[in-house]
């Protein structure tokens, strides 16, 4: 039997009522996992940048160029600070994806569209992980909170928050990509940008409330790397009592 079977949990119950200091690492852990304010910035502002010349001067080049330039840019202030590069990295390479179409297809749909591609996938994603019972946002919160996968087969109450979470995310998305790409197909360039800036953050936003609501409202996460560790220092412990034992000529000499 694996420690992610087992039913100890040292001292954590899963069925217990969350504590307020269970609600704020909660709320903690959901804030660093999703960036925060800096990393929502960071986000928005080459698409902000890019719909702005856009709509000033109709160049998609210029639009293009100048949205990666910051993407870039937003990088290289992490690494010179030394701050970790997790979400503006992958800011980066969406924008230059985005650009990379921009520049090929020379229309400023071009620059939005894997983006919405992308974003939609993810509301299908959520959707479809939380119906089948093996929700998505378990999978990538899991780590954070150092539960990994035991909410599966151990913490049946944290398994139905993130089942419910999931699909609070799903439907979230695919309502934002039902408005969207209609414009895409029927609009012109510069007010899908404008919308999807609109719609870029308050979706999110409620979301990542929702999780907070649910997660918030569970039993605390099992830390299976707390147990691992300790399994590992009872087997360090057995094995030098074993070898004080053997050199003190006891049984097993």
């Amino acid at each position: 039997m694996t420690s992610l079977d087992k039913p100890t949990t040292h001292g954590v119950d899963p069925a217990a009522e969350p504590s307020e200091d269970q609600k704020a690492v909660t709320q903690a852990a959901l804030f660093d996992a999703f960036g925060g304010i800096r990393g929502t910035v960071e986000t928005m502002l080459p698409g902000l940048l890019f719909v702005m010349i856009y709509t000033i001067n109709k160049d998609v080049k210029l639009s293009a160029i100048a949205a990666g330039a910051v993407a870039v840019l937003l990088v290289v202030v992490r690494l010179l600070r030394k701050d970790t590069v997790k979400h503006a990295s992958s800011g980066v390479f969406g924008v230059g994806v985005g650009v990379a179409f921009a520049l090929f297809t020379g229309s400023a749909k071009g620059f939005y569209l894997p983006g919405m591609i992308y974003g939609a996938g993810l509301g299908v994603a959520f959707t479809l992980s939380a119906l089948v019972g093996f929700p998505l946002l378990g999978v990538i919160l899991g780590p954070v909170f150092k539960e990994n996968l035991s909410w599966r087969t151990r913490n049946p109450g944290r398994k139905k928050a993130y089942v419910k979470a999931s699909l609070a995310w799903g439907l979230i998305f695919l309502a934002k990509y039902a408005i969207l790409f209609p414009l895409y197909w029927w609009g012109d360039a510069t007010q899908l940008g404008w919308v999807l800036i609109a719609l870029k953050l308050p979706p999110m936003v409620l979301a990542v409330y929702f999780t907070w609501l649910f997660l918030a409202q569970a039993p605390p996460p099992i830390n299976v790397i707390a147990e691992w560790e300790a399994e590992e220092e009872a087997e360090k412990a057995a094995k030098a009592a074993a070898k004080a034992e053997k050199a003190a000529g006891g049984p097993g000499a």
